[in-house]
């Protein structure tokens, strides 16, 4: 005690430690957070809040890690560096690189210690399915019309580009899924990539084609069925509200 006053010892915010006394920690989070959301919102987040009916979510989704402009780029530039070797060599790497860059973009969807926004999202007074949910669409939205695009450019056929739409959709709800089970989005992203890379390489294997992933139509029951159980673990594993574990 100090001139009157009564400091506290708080734990700090890793948790292994105490902050320094005095310090409420509280406060200063209440500040910090409250000064993240007085940013005036832009052109792309009024629209998002217009359409979600939710200023809150609208904030949450267009800080999520995997559609920031950045992640954006990088996901356009291995796109087409497999759009230039699909042209170049009548391979179609775009539908092999496509489900492992979205599966990689959709696991940052729900990264709880990597998402900056993580801690103001939970604030936001929706669930945190609904939260996930839009996060997680508009991932696949971007990284499929990115697919799309190349595509088409490059003059895949119909029938392929269904091909990686479908493996696309098995590989973000395995990255998904274990993203959201071990509450990390690198652990979401490592498992989307090996289940892949297991993915393409048995179609190898047993086709003797590198592009088996993608082109045997016979898989997709198969990765339809793989994705609809993923979901069914994401579904439990929110079945909580947050806050309450």
């Amino acid at each position: 005690m100090t001139n009157g006053e009564v400091t506290h010892r708080v734990e700090g915010p890793d948790g292994r430690g105490p902050a320094p006394e005095g310090v409420d920690l509280g406060r200063v989070w209440v500040g910090v957070a409250a000064q993240v959301w007085r940013r005036r919102p832009g052109a792309v987040e009024r629209l998002a809040g217009h359409l979600l009916r939710s200023p809150g979510l609208a904030r949450a989704l267009v800080t999520t890690p995997s559609l920031l402009l950045g992640w954006v780029i990088a996901t356009a530039v291995v796109l087409l560096a497999g759009l230039l070797a699909t042209l170049s060599t009548g391979t179609p790497y775009v539908a092999l690189l496509a489900p492992a860059v979205a599966a990689a973009g959709i696991a940052f969807a729900y990264g709880p210690g990597i998402d900056p926004a993580w801690e103001l999202s939970c604030s936001v007074a929706v669930s945190d399915r609904m939260v996930l949910l839009v996060r997680a669409l508009a991932v696949f939205a971007v990284n499929a019309a990115f697919g799309l695009a190349a595509s088409v450019a490059s003059g895949t056929a119909t029938a392929v580009t269904i091909g990686w739409l479908v493996p696309m959709t098995a590989v973000c709800a395995l990255a998904l899924a274990a993203a959201t089970v071990a509450r990390s989005a690198n652990v979401g992203v490592a498992a989307g990539l090996l289940g892949w890379t297991i993915t393409v390489l048995s179609g190898q294997v047993a086709a003797g084609r590198l592009t088996a992933a993608v082109t045997d139509t016979a898989l997709w029951p198969a990765y339809l069925a793989f994705a609809a159980c993923c979901a069914s673990i994401v579904l439990y594993s929110t079945r909580t509200p947050r806050g309450t574990s």
